[in-house]
Parts: C-alpha cells; sequence; structure tokens
C-alpha cells in the first residue's frame, strides 16, 4: 500500500465513539446540524454477498453496439473518452426507458442513413425494451457525449439534453412519446464546434425552474494534434498513443439562466463560472453539499484540479474546492478525474463524494466534514485499491438493500494499443464493487458478485436504477466499441426497501434538489434528487432507500427546495414505489412483493 499521511489519519470523521443524537426530533430545516446515526446495526463484515449481478442486455433487446473511434488503435482523444448513457422514464408509466449515446469514427464515410446515431429504448414492463427511435424523433448521428434530465418547461414531462463534440441538443419531450430539437430556440445552440462533457440540471436561484450547467473538455482542432508518439504528451509508459489531454486548451464551462418562457440566457461570467478558467472538464453533479439549502456543483476534472462551485445565494458561485479539500488528493496532486457518485454513505447527513481516476492512481473517497470541507478517506475508508484501473462511471448503490450505500463504478483503458505489449493492464477490465461495512469503511467484493461484475469491457458511462420494479437496483453501461451492459440485480430485494418519485408542484416538476430522510428505528438516510452525474450519464430520478429487516419507514420526510417547506409520513408499509407531489402528500402507492 501506498504510504502517505492519510494512512495516519484519525476517526474523527467517523461516527465510532460519538455519542449519538436524538435525529427523530431534529426539524429537516436544520440539517446545518446534521443528523447522525443512532445504534443501528452494521452488516456483518465477513458475510457473503447474497447479490449476484447478470448481464441480460441481450435478452432484453438492447441489441445496438457502440460506435466510438477506432478498435484496435486511436490516433486522436475523442476516440478514447466515449461518452454517457442514460435511465429515465420519458413517457411517465412507472417504468425506466433507456437513452443510448452513440459516435462515429474518422476514417469512415458512412452511407446514407446508416450512421451510427443515438437510441431510445420503451421499457415493456416485462424484462425487454424495444427501439422506440424512430418513432420517438430522437436519433440523432454524431459524437453524442453526455446526458441529463429535467423538465425545464414544468409541463410534467421530462426534457433530454445531450451534449456533443459539435453541437448540443436539447430535446423537448412532448409527452406524446416524441421529442422536439428546441435547442435554437431555447437560445442554447452554438455555432462554434465544442467538446461537451458532463451537464447536470439544477434550480440554482430557487426560482421553481430548472437552469443548465454544462461541462466542455477541450477545445479540440484535429489540425493542431502531434501525431501520436510525436510529442511528449503522446507517449504512455514508452509507448506512442494518442496526444492529450495536457497540452491541449481545455474547454470552458457553461451556465445557462431559465427565463421561464422556453428559453435560457448565458450566465457565465455573471455568475463566476468562468473564473477557475478553461479545464479539462468531464462530469458535472448538482447536490447540496454544504447543508444550506442551495444547490451547489461539483464537476470532475482531468489532469487538472477538480471544482466545487460553491452557491453564493446571489446568483452566483465561487469555486472553493482547493480550500475545501476537493480539488485534488490528500498529497496535493492533481488526478485525472473521470466519474462521480455522491451519497451520505456514512449515514450522518452530509454528502459525501466518490472520485473514479485514471489506472496507476486511487479512487478518491471525500468525505464530508459538515462544515464545508472534505477530508480525503480514500485509504482510511479501504477503497484505495485497484490501481491497475481506469475509473469511469461510478455510482453510490445500496445494492443488498442493508440501508448502507456500496460503491459500484466501471473501468476501461484509453489505449487498446497496450495489448500488445506485457503491462500489468488491459483495454478491458472487470467492474468494481465496494461494499460498505457500515463503519465507515469499505470491502473489495468484486469478485463475489457473479459475471457481471467480472466480465472484461472497455466501459464508460454507467446509470444506475431499477428497470423491473423488483425492489432492488440495477446497472447499465456503455461499452466503448461493444453492445451495452444490462446487470440485473439478483438477490438485493431479500432486504425490504422503500422508493420514492417526487413530483414539484411550487419547485420544479421533476423536483431536482428535492431531499429525502428516510428514518428506520435509528437508523437514519438522506439523498436528493439529482441530475447528472457517474460519468457524463443520468440515473433514475427515484429515490432508492434500502430498509434491512426494517418493515417499515417509522418516518419519511420530504424537503421541498423551492419553498423550504417539509411534508412528513409516518409509518410508511416497506417494499412500496411512492410517488409524493408537492403540497398533495402520497399520490399513489406501488406494492411490491418481495
Amino acid at each position: 500500500m501506498k504510504s502517505s499521511r492519510r494512512n495516519f489519519l484519525g476517526a474523527s470523521g467517523l461516527l465510532l465513539g460519538e455519542k449519538f443524537l436524538q435525529v427523530l426530533a431534529t426539524p429537516l430545516g436544520k440539517w446545518t446540524e446534521a443528523p447522525r446515526l443512532l445504534a443501528a446495526t452494521a452488516p456483518n463484515p465477513e458475510g457473503l454477498s447474497p447479490v449476484t449481478y447478470v448481464d441480460v442486455a441481450r435478452e432484453a433487446g438492447l441489441n445496438v453496439p457502440n460506435v466510438w473511434g477506432g478498435v484496435e488503435h486511436k490516433k486522436y482523444i475523442i476516440e478514447a473518452k466515449g461518452s454517457g448513457i442514460a435511465f429515465f422514464d420519458y413517457d411517465q408509466d412507472g417504468w425506466l426507458d433507456i437513452y443510448l449515446t452513440n459516435g462515429s469514427r474518422l476514417d469512415t464515410t458512412w452511407p446514407p442513413g446508416q450512421e451510427p446515431h443515438s437510441h431510445l429504448f420503451k421499457n415493456r414492463r416485462d424484462g425487454t425494451f424495444v427501439d422506440v427511435t424512430e418513432s420517438a424523433g430522437i436519433g440523432r448521428p454524431g459524437w453524442g457525449v453526455g446526458v441529463c434530465v429535467g423538465d425545464y418547461n414544468n409541463d410534467g414531462w421530462d426534457d433530454l439534453f445531450l451534449t456533443y463534440w459539435g453541437h448540443n441538443i436539447l430535446f423537448r419531450n412532448n409527452g406524446d412519446g416524441t421529442f422536439t430539437d428546441v435547442t435554437k430556440g431555447a437560445g442554447l445552440w452554438d455555432e462554434r464546434v465544442r467538446w461537451g462533457s458532463g451537464c447536470c440540471w439544477l434550480d440554482y436561484d430557487r426560482d421553481g425552474l430548472l437552469d443548465l450547467f454544462v461541462g466542455n473538455y477541450i477545445d479540440l482542432d484535429l489540425k493542431k494534434i502531434p501525431a501520436p508518439g510525436e510529442a511528449g504528451m503522446c507517449q504512455w509508459k514508452g509507448i506512442p498513443t494518442m496526444c492529450g489531454p495536457r497540452g491541449l486548451p481545455g474547454g470552458s464551462n457553461i451556465l445557462y439562466h431559465n427565463n421561464g418562457d422556453g428559453t435560457f440566457k448565458n450566465v457565465t461570467e455573471r455568475a463566476g463560472i468562468a473564473k477557475p478558467g478553461p479545464r479539462y472538464s468531464i462530469t458535472a453533479v448538482s447536490y447540496d453539499f454544504d447543508n444550506d439549502g442551495w444547490p451547489d456543483i461539483y464537476v470532475a476534472v482531468d489532469s487538472e484540479p477538480s471544482i466545487l462551485f460553491q452557491n453564493k445565494h446571489d446568483g452566483t458561485f465561487t469555486d472553493i474546492a482547493v480550500l475545501a479539500g476537493c480539488a485534488y488528493n490528500e498529497d496535493g496532486q492533481e488526478q485525472a478525474g473521470m466519474g462521480l457518485g455522491v451519497a451520505d454513505y456514512d449515514c450522518d447527513g452530509c454528502f459525501d463524494i466518490f472520485k473514479t481516476n485514471f489506472s496507476d492512481d486511487t479512487s478518491d473517497l471525500y468525505h464530508n466534514n459538515k462544515d464545508g470541507t472534505f477530508s480525503d478517506v480514500t485509504y482510511l475508508s479501504g477503497v484505495g485499491l485497484n490501481t491497475q484501473f481506469v475509473g469511469w462511471g461510478a455510482g453510490f448503490v445500496d445494492y443488498d438493500n442493508d440501508g448502507w450505500p456500496d460503491i459500484l463504478y466501471v473501468t476501461g483503458q484509453v489505449y487498446p494499443e497496450i495489448d500488445s505489449y506485457k503491462f500489468d493492464q488491459k483495454f478491458k477490465s472487470p467492474r468494481v464493487v465496494y461494499r460498505n461495512l457500515g463503519n465507515g469503511k469499505f470491502k473489495d467484493v468484486s469478485s463475489q458478485m457473479g459475471p457481471g461484475i467480472t466480465a472484461l469491457h472497455s466501459s464508460r458511462g454507467s446509470a444506475y436504477g431499477d428497470y423491473d420494479n423488483d425492489g432492488d437496483v440495477d446497472t447499465l453501461i456503455l461499452n466503448m466499441n461493444e453492445m451495452p451492459s444490462l446487470l440485473r440485480n439478483d438477490g438485493g430485494n431479500k432486504n425490504n426497501w422503500i422508493k420514492i418519485k417526487l413530483l414539484g408542484t411550487a419547485c420544479n416538476r421533476t423536483a431536482i434538489g428535492a431531499r429525502v430522510r428516510v428514518s428506520t428505528g435509528s437508523h437514519v438516510q438522506v439523498n436528493e434528487v439529482a441530475s447528472g452525474g457517474s460519468v457524463m450519464s443520468q440515473s433514475d430520478l427515484r429515490l432508492h432507500f434500502g430498509l434491512g429487516k426494517a418493515k417499515a419507514v417509522d418516518l419519511l420526510e420530504v424537503h421541498w427546495p423551492t419553498t423550504g417547506k417539509v411534508e412528513k409520513f409516518s409509518n410508511v408499509e416497506a417494499n412500496q414505489i411512492l410517488t409524493i407531489r408537492e403540497g398533495q402528500g402520497i399520490i399513489k402507492a406501488d406494492k411490491i412483493s418481495p
């Protein structure tokens, strides 16, 4: 194990030995005094996983291959980064549908009508999907990179924003199974070619309208890039490879304010988003990290310091990542940030950050100190392993429904050429699962989790959600130049759970930024509805909570972001999918047999 000062950190950020607080009496509006865990029983650290993941993509009808650059050789960096993927319920029938991005090849001229393009798959509610791309009007060729979902016009139907190497697209959901490209009319069209990356919807000024953050990766001009091996940044471990990102000009992030009439205004400069300067931004996500009731933005950045935009409550943001301890690793080193997972993994009421990075480095686990700062607990927590992999899409997933968020992330190298050399790394690699032991530590259980985890792929985007509505969380994965993977969770619903779909009225209809607190006995969990994350991807907007053996939720609290109002529900039966509308309470409850 690498020797560094993180090995000598104390456990002050953990809950062990602390006096328990009476959290059930804590008002939701006072979450700056974060609720802490009472005497919840930690999982058995030595117990074998009751869960396996099985790839059922072919049986489910996901038969569209990803096309992204060369297969055996990649000349330019655009061919290596790949793209995201999405779980979202576009037709509001209560079942997750799937959006697959797609790319192209620089050395191929496609016959008209045969270009690779994006795809939309409708959930048939029987474990299978049907391709509805053509009827939905949503298939587009080109290098489609990032995906984020949100109802920008508050009409009750979630819309789709897509980033491209080229020109981004806003698809308005028409509510009848079709989409319309409204990019130009909405004021989101840019004549210049950009390499868009991760995006996220958020209501940064709490006016009930979703605003849009868009990351950009590299200001890419293929005519100005050296050939592989021609420059110092065009080799890896002595072999010639594509160039970048170092040595290439970074992209500039953008913030758009929702005008409330279907259009947006670029407020990047005024809001302070431009102040950090160009960065190699990859993935963005918005959560209220400092528990002040206003959404912040965290951006995973490749080969440069990552960004934490703190919301200043006046329409502006300040990058506090360096002072907050989440710009670098704990040794002060820049890293190649790729993917992001956000959750309150130790159930102390504050959101923590998991970030994947390049090979020969660790992923990061930043523990929230409850004062607007973070501690790097990568080694202390046990996730400082698997340095041989390039990490991509990531998420906190309570795969066994024990009430403690676990970590699942996907991997894959960027240089297919390395398979011709005797390195300890290959282009294709397995997925990684860390089990939350409930005491601030994690254990690598990847080898126990079944063929869906141990299978070798060069993966990029991943999305997390319960596509078959059986009460456990499944995983959707984009594999470079292969078919996607759909990992069905088998066994996770042996424990109890609750799933919550929120519908805003005063706040945005998607309820992005709404926070839920679930109490079972002395165990308290929190989560927020969020857009973006993983790697340039979108996961299920419903909030899923594992309940262990608890047969009911003692107290369920919803904090709505625009008004600050709190709705409370007591003694809620487990194993249900609840729909809660702001101001109207539970309007639908679907009981699922375990």
